[in-house]
């Protein structure tokens, strides 16, 4: 199988479904004649034309609103923002239009569009561009959020994400475009809502989702050496999220670890960790431990920004925590 990085998985998804559908197309910043800000758009404009890749001017609530309104039209809108903290600037738009037109409407109207674009940290890009949304939108009944770790997740989740007729949030990484892994060259898609286990052991479950999954399964690697079977689960996508692979999984390890990049007060890992006390408490042979990043906005500082971050170190000590309660 061939190897691809994850920005062309992500170019060569849009650019199948597009073939496929001349209602479908992306419009955002830089996304035409400069092939997308992180080259996920690369060779687009050429192909398609600029009347389906359309570069906008820096004006995140206008743009959303004219893919939003567009919906109803009969198209197909891919929205990219060059990050999701600037979507903070149109989530009007996604929150009190693009997830409520259905209902409001009272079904005479869906409204199939993707906001896609980097989410969380990457690097020493500080305070204002280092945020993790996912469970913000998450949230927002009406929407469905979409966070791949890997090129092969990202074309089959993007394809359907593409083809559903609901909004969908679908979050990437700068820290990943440049990632590698197999990719067929065939037609495929992923289900949206479907975890997936990345890697099967006995002794504690490991939840997580996007990049910082990567930490994850370094963790795992150096708790192997001490006899330790770690099973990791991608969530692949938070809304809808796959409770009954976590649950069955937890039902086999008995021990539940949760990491995820985002602050500690009301996210992902806090909702996963209700429904797991809630439906598999008999189970759990110990508390359920999450780990998130700092209570604190990201700093600037790379020394303070590792310390900020979830790590493997963290991993491993929680997965020792769980196993021997004294660790």
């Amino acid at each position: 199988m061939r190897t691809i990085q994850f920005r062309e998985a992500i170019a060569e998804a849009m650019s199948e479904e597009m073939r496929h559908d001349e209602s479908i197309y992306l419009m955002g910043e830089e996304v035409a004649e400069y092939n997308g800000a992180y080259k996920a758009s690369k060779g687009m404009l050429d192909e398609f034309g600029p009347e389906r890749v359309w570069d906008t001017p820096i004006s995140e609530a206008g743009f959303s609103g004219i893919g939003v309104g567009s919906t109803m039209t009969g198209t197909r809108p891919i929205i990219e923002f060059m990050t999701f903290n600037f979507s903070l600037v149109g989530i009007d738009q996604i929150i009190n239009n693009a997830a409520k037109i259905r209902q409001m409407s009272g079904g005479q109207f869906n409204c199939p569009i993707v906001f896609r674009g980097p989410t969380a940290s990457a690097g020493q890009l500080a305070a204002t561009h280092s945020q993790a949304f996912e469970s913000w939108y998450a949230n927002c009944p009406g929407l469905k959020v979409i966070v791949p770790s890997n090129p092969y997740d990202a074309k089959g989740l993007l394809k359907s994400a593409i083809r559903d007729d609901d909004p969908v949030i679908f979050m990437e990484s700068e820290q990943m475009y440049g990632d590698k892994g197999e990719v067929p060259e065939e037609e495929y898609t992923i289900p949206i809502g479907k975890a997936d286990i990345k890697r099967e052991g006995d002794d504690v479950t490991i939840v997580s989702f996007g990049k910082i999954i990567k930490e994850a399964y370094k963790a795992a690697e150096q708790l192997e050496k001490d006899g330790i079977s770690c099973e990791i689960i991608d969530l692949r996508t938070v809304r809808p999220l796959d409770y009954e692979a976590i649950i069955k999984s937890v039902k086999k390890t008995n021990r539940l670890v949760i990491l995820e990049e985002a602050w500690p007060f009301g996210n992902v890992s806090t909702e996963i960790t209700y429904h797991i006390q809630e439906n598999a408490f008999d189970y759990l042979d110990a508390p359920i431990l999450k780990i998130n990043t700092a209570d604190t906005p990201a700093p600037y500082s790379p020394v303070l920004l590792k310390e900020w971050l979830p790590n493997s170190e963290d991993v491993v000590k929680a997965v020792k925590k769980v196993l021997y309660k004294d660790a």
